[in-house]
C-alpha cells in the first residue's frame, strides 16, 4: 500500500526535531492526519507547513492535557501517539546534581508518562497504538549519561506496565530503542570530543553488524514507526523493538 496509514490520526511529541520530525514525515507520507507538538525548538520550514502544531511542555500534565485536547478537538479522534520529546545529557554516576537528575528524568520518563496518560484517555474507547522512545543506553547502561539510561530504562518498564494494563482497552503501547542520527547523538560526540567521539565511530564499525555505523531516522527508522503506527501491528503490546543495524540483539 502507498498510503498505509490513510485515515489515521497521529499526535506526534518532541515533532520539530531529530526522531520526531522524521516520523511526521514519514507519517504524512503514509497518509496520516497529524498534528505535531513541540517545546522550545519551532517546527522546521518544510514541515511548518503541512500538518497543525501546537506548543506543549511534555513535563507539566496541565499543558499535556491542554495539548491533548486541542489536537484531538483537531483530527476528530485519535488513533497513534508517537511519543519522541526527550533529551540526552551528560553526567556521570559520581557527579550527577539533583537539577541534572530532575531534568532527565522529568523530560524523558515524566513527559512518556503525562502523554502516555494523556493518549489513553481519549483511546479507550475506540482502541489505538502508543509508541514510545527507549533506548538501548536503557538496556546496556551509559556511565556518561547514568540519569538518561535510568529514565530510558523507566520509559522501558512503563511500557510493559501499560501495555499489560490497557491491552482490554484495545490500547497497545510498544517502545522502540533506535540507533539513529539525532541531536543527542551530535550532543555525544561533542562531549566526547574529536579524538574519544573518533575511538566511539571506530567501535561502531567493528560491534554493529549492519552498516556499522548510526542509521537515519527516516529511511531506516521511519518504516517501523510507520509499521508500529498500522494495522501490522495491532497484535504486538509490551515489546522493546532495537532498530540499530544489531548493536542490541534483544530477543537473544
Amino acid at each position: 500500500m502507498s498510503a498505509p496509514l490513510t485515515g489515521r490520526r497521529v499526535i506526534v511529541t518532541g515533532a520539530a526535531g531529530g526522531i520526531g520530525a522524521a516520523a511526521v514525515t514519514v507519517f504524512l507520507e503514509a497518509g496520516a492526519q497529524v498534528v505535531g507538538l513541540f517545546h522550545t525548538t519551532p517546527p522546521p520550514d518544510d514541515l511548518a507547513g503541512r500538518c497543525e502544531w501546537l506548543p506543549c511542555d511534555g513535563r507539566d500534565r496541565r499543558s499535556v492535557y491542554a495539548a491533548f485536547e486541542q489536537a484531538t478537538s483537531a483530527l476528530g479522534g485519535l488513533d497513534v501517539l508517537l511519543h519522541a520529546a526527550g533529551s540526552w545529557r551528560p553526567s556521570t554516576p559520581e557527579s550527577l546534581s539533583d537539577d541534572e537528575l530532575d531534568l532527565v528524568l522529568d523530560t524523558n520518563l515524566r513527559s512518556t508518562v503525562l502523554a502516555n496518560q494523556a493518549a489513553f484517555e481519549r483511546m479507550r474507547g475506540d482502541g489505538g497504538q502508543i509508541v514510545n522512545l527507549g533506548s538501548s543506553e536503557g538496556v546496556r547502561g551509559n556511565p556518561l549519561a547514568p540519569h538518561y539510561a535510568m529514565a530510558k530504562a523507566g520509559v522501558h518498564a512503563w511500557t510493559r506496565s501499560a501495555a499489560a494494563a490497557w491491552g482490554r482497552f484495545g490500547v497497545t503501547v510498544n517502545a522502540l530503542a533506535p540507533a539513529v542520527g539525532t541531536p543527542g547523538a551530535e550532543r555525544l560526540w561533542a562531549h566526547l570530543g574529536e579524538e574519544r567521539a573518533a575511538v566511539f565511530k571506530e567501535r561502531l564499525r567493528t560491534t554493529m553488524p549492519l552498516r556499522g555505523e548510526l542509521g537515519d531516522a527516516e529511511t531506516d527508522l521511519g518504516p517501523v514507526m510507520v509499521f508500529l503506527a498500522g494495522a501490522g501491528a495491532r497484535f504486538m503490546t509490551g515489546q522493546l523493538i532495537a532498530v540499530d543495524g544489531g548493536l542490541n540483539m534483544l530477543g537473544a
